[in-house]
């Protein structure tokens, strides 16, 4: 006995791009999280290919499982995930206010355009400059959510997502740097809400050949914990 499948479609716009012409991964991975019913509990993110802006693409329910697919081309897959995600230490705002002005991005940028990390207008962007926090391990910025980005009953997980993703690779990254989600766990605790002031904290947790792992957390001013993903990046090949 096989268990139906019970597709949908889905069309990511061309605003909740990362590199230029495909999807911010941390958005997909949200958007695969919430697909899946992840409320509370971790959803881990398998990208196996960008994906395409503006193009119809095919979300596939099957058990425990969601997938995204582009015709017979498997482009993301997401699972649920037993435990609890691990997060960085608490950064207060001000401190992660602070430490944006220490971004390598601001020195070069691989992806300029990017949705939570780009250079983008306020309000189109999430414009999150994750920099070095003084005397730890950690990066951290300041986050004033824009309203552009939220819904009636608070921001999606899509957004969450974004918010989660390019941090923990810029605590890997030095100017000019950039390297490719491959894999996102993501855990949402708590909503959170436009015009609200939240740190996003990230610390990079090993390296092993072309793949940098980090971890990131978004927390409310009082230190609550909003948020949290565990991050698998894959760097370009050597020349």
């Amino acid at each position: 006995m096989t268990t139906a499948a019970l597709q949908t479609v889905l069309t990511v716009p061309e605003r909740f791009r990362g590199p230029a012409g495909v999807a911010n991964g941390g958005w997909i991975a949200g958007t695969m999280a919430e697909a899946l019913g992840g409320h509370r509990s971790a959803v881990e993110v398998t990208l196996h290919a960008p994906t395409p802006l503006e193009t119809d693409l095919c979300l596939e329910h099957v058990a425990n499982t969601v997938s995204l697919h582009e015709g017979d081309k498997l482009l993301v897959e997401a699972i649920p995930v037993a435990e609890d995600l691990t997060a960085p230490a608490f950064v207060p705002f001000n401190d992660a206010a602070r430490a944006e002005a220490g971004f390598a991005g601001w020195r070069g940028h691989a992806f300029p355009e990017c949705f939570a990390c780009g250079l983008r207008e306020p309000g189109d962007g999430l414009r999150i400059f994750p920099g070095p926090v003084e005397g730890t391990d950690l990066v951290a910025a300041g986050w004033l959510v824009p309203f552009t980005v939220a819904e009636e009953d608070g921001v999606p997980a899509s957004v969450v997502g974004a918010a989660l993703d390019c941090i923990t690779g810029w605590a890997h990254f030095g100017p000019g740097e950039s390297a490719l989600l491959g894999r996102l766990a993501v855990q949402i605790h708590r909503r959170l809400y436009a015009g609200g002031a939240y740190s996003v904290v990230a610390r990079a947790t090993g390296r092993e050949g072309r793949k940098l792992f980090g971890e990131s957390a978004i927390y409310e001013v009082d230190g609550t914990l909003v948020a949290a993903a565990r991050a698998t990046w894959i760097a370009p090949r050597e020349a």
